[in-house]
């Protein structure tokens, strides 16, 4: 007797998808689900394509580097995404409205005088009558925005402390190790870092001396002014 995985795995095989219509519109908006949250992120009339490379665009400029910080950084792109969406709405709604006052421009208006029909007097009373007609749904598009902007700085804030706070770790880890390496060195002994439970490699540690080195020898020569006749000689006088 197939157990019941065993027959769904067969009739599987066997499916074809979605045959009505509102089946392949459900179908088709799987694709545009964000993986964890499940939710529609970007809508149907919106580019797939384009959502990836703004929210990838963020990822490559914040650098997230654990789980934590990479849902931060998606959750700050998706935020973002929805406050273009709404900066996008509400043009719309003010492009309607225009094309309607041009719709019910009079029919006997040829040449110049529709041209001159089309005068900044003509757009202002535009802009009056759409806020008119929409005054609700502006209001409610300016309240979702300023929520998804006080959503957007706080989300900004935590990552950027979760972020502040873990490079503060990797590089007190990466000194302590530096240390224990030039231990190592000067006994003549080789040096893991794995050894003393540090993630970092030989290479980031003769990173971090090295670029420490250069920079004390910049603060001294900053004493003298970058004058090499002056460092020269007070290296002269140190030997």
């Amino acid at each position: 007797m197939s157990s019941p995985s065993h027959t769904n795995a067969l009739n599987a095989q066997h499916s074809t998808g979605p045959r009505t219509d509102a089946g392949k519109k459900r179908s088709s908006l799987n694709a545009l689900r964000h993986g964890l949250t499940s939710q529609v992120v970007v809508l149907p009339t919106e580019d797939l394509a384009a959502y990836t490379v703004f929210t990838g665009g963020f990822h490559d400029d914040l650098q997230p580097k654990n789980l934590i910080e990479k849902q931060l950084v998606q959750s700050l792109a998706d935020t973002q995404w929805r406050l273009n969406r709404c900066a996008a709405l509400e043009s719309n709604l003010y492009s309607l409205a225009f094309a309607d006052a041009e719709a019910k421009q009079p029919a006997d208006l040829e040449g110049n005088a529709i041209e001159e029909a089309a005068t900044e007097l003509t757009t202002a009373l535009g802009m009056a009558r759409a806020f008119r007609e929409n005054a609700d749904a502006i209001r409610v598009l300016s309240m979702h925005e300023q929520r998804l902007q006080r959503a957007f700085h706080k989300t900004l804030q935590q990552l950027q402390s979760l972020q502040s706070q873990r490079k503060a770790e990797e590089l007190q880890q990466l000194q302590q190790a530096a240390a224990l390496q030039q231990v190592n060195k000067l006994k003549g002994l080789p040096y893991n870092p794995a050894d003393d439970g540090f993630v970092c490699s030989n290479r980031e540690i003769d990173d971090l001396v090295s670029c420490e080195a250069r920079l004390l020898e910049a603060q001294a020569a900053a004493l003298y002014g970058f004058d090499p006749a002056k460092i020269a000689a007070a290296q002269a006088i140190g030997a």
